[in-house]
């Protein structure tokens, strides 16, 4: 399950994820009445499949409140049969919590903080347009231990304005600091329609090498910090990798309430429009056409460090493994520093990430 929490008090200059200004509480009151509404809609028709992972994301689900939260959480588990082991996430910016806010979460249900820290360095923080300070999140951090968090991810981008290895070295060594449970680290990517896009020939952003050689560098350092790979931008301790986040890769079964929420349900895909007026109006999500073809999954699954499995590819497919054999030919007679090719499974190494997408139009069919 996933919520969408389209609010931020500010939208930074890189980021093309739907948001809006939250305006006045009644706002956000009236959100919270339609995502509930919404889900007792959605419970009638799917409320008997299992649901192992909630995600609030957004947005700034932080900037929503603690009890909208879980007042949205308390209609899923009304709605669905929300597993007891399942894992529940909220996102939230550093600059607008507190212990209060991280109690409330915690008695409400959640146990998973995901904290968008970005940088430790302060210059880039500026840059990025982030509210919050690398003091702030070791603030938020110790809040979120106090409330009983166990599990809280870090999110830090790589190849920014003026960037270099020894710039990204500290903010590495700060998540570790922190005591983090997992790390998602991306490339910064510069999307059309963002105020970076506008600006991009002054950003004096690292060339293409330079930011290969920060993605290496990162994966490398987080892995002698403890923190295993387990998908291109992601890294955890030992049993912290997200639920959720694998669900998507192993193309498994999904729900999304929200403006621009999206939906895998029984073989089709549907989603709600960028627009909040629209959902709050009571438009009915878009189809968008069937999907979990071998294809597809395929390429989920080689965005993971476990990578393709030909027992997995037979067990999904009625001719799963002739297709992953036919993959792995063409698999066989790429560079042996891109993947590794075995019998039973097909993976990325770490060089073989950096350029995937490449790597998956030679590949896949």
């Amino acid at each position: 399950m996933y919520i969408h929490i389209p609010f931020c008090k500010s939208k930074c200059p890189y980021c093309d994820f739907y948001s809006a200004s939250p305006r006045e509480e009644s706002a956000l009151e009236q959100y919270k009445e339609a995502v509930c509404a919404r889900l007792f809609s959605y419970g009638e028709k799917y409320g008997h499949r299992a649901v192992g992972t909630v995600y609030f994301g957004g947005g700034t689900p932080s900037v929503f409140g603690a009890k909208r939260l879980c007042a949205v959480l308390g209609a899923v588990k009304a709605s669905f049969d929300v597993q007891p082991d399942a894992e529940i996430t909220a996102e939230c910016n550093p600059a607008d919590v507190d212990l209060a806010f991280f109690e409330t979460l915690r008695a409400g249900g959640f146990n998973r903080i995901s904290m968008g820290m970005q940088s430790a360095n302060a210059d880039e923080l500026r840059v990025l347009g982030r509210r919050h300070t690398a003091q702030d999140v070791q603030r938020a951090m110790q809040a979120a231990r106090a409330a009983g968090f166990d599990n809280v991810s870090v999110d830090l981008m790589l190849a920014l304005p003026h960037s270099s290895c020894d710039t990204l070295a500290r903010s590495v060594d700060f998540c570790a600091s922190l005591g983090a449970d997992h790390v998602s680290a991306y490339i910064l990517k510069i999307e059309p329609g963002t105020r970076f896009a506008s600006i991009a020939e002054m950003l004096a952003l690292p060339d293409e090498d330079s930011a290969a050689d920060q993605y290496l560098f990162a994966a490398r350092r987080l892995k002698a910090l403890g923190y295993a790979q387990y998908e291109i931008s992601n890294f955890a301790r030992p049993g912290r990798e997200s639920r959720h986040n694998l669900q998507y890769w192993r193309c498994g079964e999904y729900l999304g309430v929200g403006p621009a929420a999206h939906s895998f349900v029984a073989g089709r895909r549907f989603y709600y429009p960028r627009d909040l007026a629209a959902f709050l109006w009571g438009d009915e999500p878009v189809d968008d056409g069937p999907g979990g073809a071998f294809s597809e999954y395929a390429m989920l699954a080689l965005r993971l460090s476990e990578g393709l499995s030909r027992a997995d590819c037979a067990r999904r497919f009625p001719d799963g493994a002739v297709q992953f054999d036919t993959v792995r030919a063409a698999a066989a007679r790429l560079p042996r520093n891109l993947l590794t090719v075995e019998n039973e499974k097909i993976a990325l190494t770490d060089e073989g990430f950096l350029v995937s997408n490449a790597i998956l139009a030679e590949i896949l069919p």
